[in-house]
This record gives C-alpha cells, sequence and structure tokens, in this order.
C-alpha cells in the first residue's frame, strides 16, 4: 500500500486519479501509523514551503516522514521535493525535512515569467528506474517559482532549462523527487508513476 500524504495543502485529486488510472493501491492518510506501515510512500505538495513545514510538524508526522523515508520507496512531487531539502529562500528561517544539503531558490529573470506554468523538457543526468521508458528530452507539466539546488551533483537526475539549468528531479537510493507534475503530465507522467508503484 502507498501512502499519498496529506498535508491540508497537497493537490491531491489529480495524483489520486492519475493512481486511479494506473490501478495502484493507495490510502491518502496524515497518520504516523499509515505512514509507517506503507510500502511506500508519495508526497504531493503544493503551496508555500514554511505552510507545508508547519502543516506537517502540527499533524505530528514531521519526524515520522523523516525517518520514513530512508526506508521504503519515497516521491516527492513539486514542494514535496523541496521539502526534503534544507530551506528555502521563500520561507526565511524554516527547516525542512533536510534528508538533503542545499538550498531550495526563487527564479531570478527579468524577462521569463515567474512562475513557469508549462510544458517543459527534461535533460536525464543518470539511469533510474523511475525514468525507465521515459526518453531524454520528454516534456513534462511544471508550475512553480522555486527550484531545488542539491549541494551534491551525484543526486541530480533530471535538469530543466528556465533561464538557467535547474534541477528538476533527484534520485538517490530509494528516494526520489520530481519538480514536474507527473499526474498531470499524460502518458509520460503515467509511466513515471507506474515505474515508481513498480519498484520493490
Amino acid at each position: 500500500m502507498i501512502a499519498v500524504i496529506d498535508y491540508g495543502a497537497g493537490n491531491l485529486k489529480s495524483v489520486t486519479n492519475a493512481l486511479d488510472f494506473i490501478k495502484a493501491r493507495y490510502k491518502v492518510t496524515s497518520s504516523a501509523e499509515d505512514i509507517k506501515k506503507a510500502d511506500k510512500i508519495i508526497f504531493p505538495g503544493v503551496g508555500a514551503f514554511g505552510d507545508c513545514v508547519s502543516s506537517l510538524k502540527k499533524k505530528k508526522i514531521f519526524d515520522v516522514l523523516k525517518k520514513e523515508i530512508v526506508k521504503k520507496p519515497f516521491l516527492g512531487i513539486c514542494l514535496g521535493m523541496q521539502v526534503l531539502f534544507e530551506s528555502s529562500e521563500e520561507s526565511s528561517g524554516i527547516e525542512g525535512l533536510g534528508l538533503f544539503k542545499g538550498k531550495v531558490r526563487k527564479f531570478q529573470s527579468k524577462t521569463l515569467k515567474i512562475p513557469q506554468i508549462g510544458w517543459n523538457s527534461i535533460n536525464v543526468m543518470k539511469k533510474s528506474e523511475l525514468l525507465k521508458g521515459v526518453a531524454d528530452g520528454s516534456y513534462l507539466y511544471l508550475v512553480h517559482s522555486y527550484y531545488a539546488d542539491p549541494d551534491d551533483e551525484k543526486i541530480v537526475l533530471t535538469k530543466t532549462s528556465y533561464g538557467i539549468d535547474y534541477c528538476s528531479g533527484i534520485a538517490d537510493g530509494n528516494v526520489f523527487g520530481v519538480q514536474f507534475h507527473p499526474e498531470r503530465s499524460g502518458e509520460i507522467g503515467l509511466r513515471i508513476l507506474k515505474n515508481f508503484v513498480g519498484l520493490k
């Protein structure tokens, strides 16, 4: 069973619709026990970094997530990937889960629209089961003003160009994060979700 984390602001409907479509077994939850019992975790995130961290702490699942993420396959989507890092320029003084060293930064551009909204391509930086059957240069859907800037280049799974070449996906062991929204990215997005569901 996959625990789909509900912290009160995630875009759960489109994620659960996609999981229904690929016939995945899941439970939408904010229960520490459910998270502990789950085989896998999906963390869909929208909204502000600080609000997300605050909500996780209020629901008493911040520390549980921190422990459980490293034990089983985990997929963070959008903000769900960003909170894996130490901090964000969006919410000064707020510490993230800190699984990876690095900061979440805001796009700085006088010519490009911020947030980035729409389809953009990924450059695959390393092999991963998550991207099995997904071609380099595939287009996926994004909506964000901030991006993760990992200290360790080795965890970068994909990069995307929007004024700069930024990290749009990470992979380290059983932990995966994507800045794009696979649940809103058609067949390619469904392929990524199927790949995750199929991980052992």
